[in-house]
């Protein structure tokens, strides 16, 4: 029974070691900035989960920066189409990892924000004010941005708007998993910020959020059980700005609330949580961690580094 329980363990170990991914790769109108170019890139792929930490702002706190970091700011004109490529690790594209870009497991939206900065190359990012430009969340098939993101090889594409003022941005990217969001902290937020100078704008000032502030721990498209039948899903955040006034264009989108269902049994490959404990992929333990260190059974608290433990 001891040796299952070790197998047992060892899969699950493996599983989780391929649940992370990066944001490394720049593309302005489909041209390439070069692998970790412009790009505030973190040594460890992991992701963040508590909400109310600076961590959140562009990662790079408990996840520190790859040395030395990238100089380069890149240049976007107003109005261009943007691609930004994430891979499992910084070196797992074209090797068949079959966690690249991310595990498949990790269903959640797909998220854009912009803040100017008056140097993108500056150390600090705090109080920075941001505006979000693009999401993709679950659409009415029942799909979510990241499989989109998936099946496009880790790429996801978007507008700079072409109205917002010239000058330098921190481009910021993120992915929300969710598949062990049933409680907080449950879900794993990827994001990293690519340094970029938009020229040829307009003079239109989008109303901003601060980061950490614009996402609550009880906020519906953080906390939430994904094994229901949802018809709709909340994406967590503002309304993504548009130079014409509207609010979220993304059509695949739903920001509707959350239907109260009765949840449905998780798949086999997940544990859904009780009232004090982590599930399966949970954050439960590390340096600076403040949350439940519990793990639903079987799974206990297993440490990924030293800011970083989860339920495996």
């Amino acid at each position: 029974m001891k040796f299952a329980r070790s197998i047992a363990s060892a899969v699950l170990f493996a599983a989780s070691a391929s649940a992370h991914t990066i944001f490394q790769e720049f593309y302005v109108n489909g041209v390439s900035a070069g692998h970790q170019v412009g790009i505030r890139v973190p040594s460890y792929d992991g992701p963040i989960t508590d909400v109310n930490s600076n961590d959140v702002i562009c990662n790079g706190g408990i996840n520190p920066y790859l040395a030395p970091v990238s100089k380069t700011v890149i240049d976007v004109p107003a109005g261009a189409q943007v691609t930004a490529e994430w891979h499992h690790t910084l070196t797992s594209a074209n090797t068949g990892d079959a966690a690249d870009p991310i595990d498949p497991s990790h269903k959640g939206p797909v998220i854009a924000y912009l803040a100017q900065i008056p140097d993108a190359t500056q150390t600090s990012v705090t109080g920075l004010k941001w505006f979000k430009i693009y999401q993709d969340g679950l659409d009415s098939g029942g799909k979510w941005g990241i499989e989109r993101l998936i099946s496009n090889k880790g790429k996801v594409s978007f507008k700079v708007p072409s109205c917002i003022a010239t000058g330098q941005y921190l481009l910021r990217v993120e992915l929300i998993a969710l598949h062990a969001a049933g409680s907080y902290p449950g879900a794993q937020l990827y994001m990293e910020c690519a340094q970029i100078k938009i020229s040829g704008g307009g003079n239109t000032s989008p109303a901003t959020v601060s980061f950490p502030g614009a996402y609550k721990g009880s906020d519906p498209g953080i906390t939430i059980n994904i094994y229901q039948t949802l018809k709709s899903y909340t994406i967590p955040g503002p309304s993504v700005f548009a130079c014409d006034g509207s609010s979220s264009p993304t059509p695949s989108t739903t920001p509707d609330p959350i239907p109260s269902s009765t949840p449905a049994a998780p798949p086999p490959t997940s544990t859904t949580p009780t009232a004090g404990t982590v599930a399966q992929y949970g954050q439960c333990g590390g340096k600076t961690y403040t949350g439940p260190t519990t793990c639903v059974a079987p799974y206990t608290c297993k440490v990924s580094s030293e800011y970083y433990s989860q339920c495996l």
